[in-house]
């Protein structure tokens, strides 16, 4: 399915369950939140979105743990998955996704190379990450984030439903 397909099924579910979406983003920069209010009656499930690109802003507004980066970096599983609890706390949502990593060209590490990307969900009970290697340019990095959210929006979905 497309990324477009899945945002129209993620907001048409939560619509019919009455339940809410927020997001943390840092290397799609707001884009997720873009897509989804881009659709009419977005204000009925989505309460927003964080775009926390810096470190300090990720601590300041997410309550990311400052040992969380300094021992495992802004681009990591953890740091997402903190994001995530922190988006959702702030904004009191049902769920909340978050994105992490390096769109490129620059940032680039030997461990941490351009197209890593950390992404996690959670419903306050589940939580779902993964760490991607994304190829292409920044564009295309940023796009496929943006896809691979969506599918961790749809697995934290599909555990709620037992599917």
């Amino acid at each position: 399915m497309s990324t477009d397909g899945d945002l129209a099924l993620i907001a048409e579910y939560l619509r019919s369950k009455g339940k809410t979406l927020a997001l943390a983003e840092s290397c799609t920069g707001g884009l997720i939140s873009q897509l989804i209010t881009s659709r009419p009656g977005a204000s009925e499930f989505y309460l927003g979105c964080a775009v926390t690109y810096s470190n300090q802003a990720k601590e300041q507004i997410l309550g990311v743990s400052h040992e969380t980066l300094m021992e495992n970096g802004a681009v990591s599983e953890e740091t997402a998955k903190e994001m995530a609890a922190g988006a959702r706390r702030v904004f009191g949502s049902d769920i909340a996704a978050s994105v992490t990593g390096i769109a490129g060209p620059g940032g680039a590490t030997d461990e941490k190379p351009v197209g890593m990307v950390c992404i996690a969900a959670t419903d306050g009970v589940n939580t779902v990450s993964s760490i991607n290697r994304f190829g292409g340019d920044r564009d295309m990095v940023r796009a496929s984030s943006v896809a691979a959210a969506a599918r961790a929006i749809m697995k934290i979905l599909e555990i709620e439903n037992g599917l």
